[in-house]
């Protein structure tokens, strides 16, 4: 007896400019899964939570495949929330597509396809969720993962740097610092990384400077 085709609960799949991580600017597939265990308070994609549709596997890569661009982003919500997110990461990867799972740092990524390029959300103190961290998974990052931090106020930044020092981030991967949206100013963030000479790069929601908080963008 044929066992049923793996499915996943996929909020949306569309395509847009990517607007975080090292491929910023670059025309993108998203695969946005539905769920997530975590609430972080800053959170902007809340409609993730639930619903969704149910898709198998080949459904998904089609779609991805339609859309015909080389870069793909799996995110959601928390994708490794849904145990067949790492069969799709590995079936995406064999299209010879680059790549990239958002993740929120609170789930084992261990286990992810070494060719996919993980970005990993280490929860700040004001996010609410700090406590989920799975700080010994940063250390199976490649050179080609990245690690990024949301901070929401002054002391988000000061417990970052400590964080980034302490576990010698910038030494395994590329560290994001990014300014929580209408709550951390983008110039204070900047000044506080040169004045503190951060090896870190900042970045700001391309997505959110050309449309907002639009879905599906």
């Amino acid at each position: 007896m044929n066992a049923a085709p793996a499915r996943l609960k996929i909020t949306e799949i569309f395509y847009s400019l990517q607007g975080e991580s090292d491929s910023v600017g670059f025309p993108t597939v998203f695969v946005r899964l539905t769920g997530c265990p975590l609430r972080c308070q800053y959170c902007d994609t809340a409609y993730a939570f639930s619903g969704g549709e149910w898709m198998n596997l080949d459904a998904i890569v089609e779609r991805v495949r339609e859309l015909a661009l080389r870069h793909v982003c799996v995110t959601g919500g928390e994708p490794l929330a849904q145990k067949g997110c790492l069969d799709l990461l590995s079936r995406l990867c064999d299209l010879g597509l680059r790549v990239s799972l958002e993740t929120s740092g609170a789930l084992p990524v261990d286990a992810v396809d070494p060719r996919v390029v993980k970005v990993v959300d280490v929860k700040t103190p004001a996010s609410g969720e700090e406590h989920r961290n799975l700080y010994p998974q940063l250390a199976t990052l490649t050179a080609q993962d990245q690690i990024k931090f949301v901070l929401c106020n002054r002391a988000d930044y000061e417990w970052s740097r400590a964080k980034l020092a302490e576990l010698s981030l910038a030494d395994r991967c590329s560290v994001l610092f990014s300014p929580s949206n209408e709550e951390l100013p983008a110039r204070d963030l900047a000044d506080w990384i040169l004045a503190d000479r951060l090896p870190v790069r900042m970045q700001l929601q391309l997505h959110k400077i050309l449309w907002g908080n639009s879905p599906g963008k």
